[in-house]
């Protein structure tokens, strides 16, 4: 069961500030994204080309409290604005799951205009290695996010996750992904951090 890279999420106590976050860390506006009415949340996203993207992420204070934890662990969240998980694109999100470890979370069904998919929610919010391991998301239809996005001139470079069990996350992995711009690494602490080629040359975020 093989599995793609599809996006990182910057999470922030607010959307103005991850997006001003972003925008001055890249050089590069943010496009437009929505709301997720399950999840109590909004966005915005930068294309990294087709099929991936970044997304900023936070509680959206307009919205009424979702019943139930909010994916990425947002609930917690504090501090200032930051990469705290990423995501990979499956065919099948049923068969993916049933190569993660436990607690990656049950699908949901999601829509936003006329994009729809399936992504695994952890119930308590929070995905396995504290964050570290990737939530999975299958697209339905024929429609990726990326396809309403203007480009960016953006590509993701490389991805490392840095976690104290590096050696126990790298094998949890290894039935769904390979992909050389992933590298997990021994850290005293989960941390994930993107290297983007930019039109101004690299940038890094953390």
């Amino acid at each position: 069961m093989a599995a793609a890279f599809d996006h990182f999420a910057v999470a922030a106590d607010s959307l103005a500030e991850g997006a001003a976050w972003a925008e001055a860390a890249l050089g590069l506006p943010l496009a437009g994204g929505g709301e997720h009415a399950l999840m109590g949340t909004h966005n915005r996203l930068l294309s990294l080309g087709a099929g991936e993207y970044m997304e900023v992420i936070a509680v959206n204070p307009a919205a009424p409290p979702p019943g139930r934890p909010r994916w990425f662990d947002l609930d917690r969240f504090a501090g200032a604005p930051r990469i705290t998980n990423w995501i990979l694109r499956c065919d099948d999100l049923d068969a993916a799951l049933a190569l993660a470890p436990p607690g990656t979370g049950t699908p949901v069904d999601f829509r936003r205009g006329d994009l729809r998919w399936r992504m695994a929610v952890p119930d308590d919010g929070i995905l396995p290695f504290g964050g570290a391991f990737p939530a999975l998301i299958e697209w339905q239809g024929d429609r990726h996010a990326t396809e309403v996005l203007p480009p960016s001139g953006c590509t993701l470079a490389a991805l490392e996750i840095a976690h104290p069990e590096a050696a126990d996350l790298s094998a949890a992995l290894a039935p769904l992904l390979t992909d050389a711009r992933v590298g997990i690494v021994p850290g005293p602490e989960k941390a994930i951090r993107a290297t983007l080629d930019t039109p101004a040359g690299p940038r890094v975020l953390a």
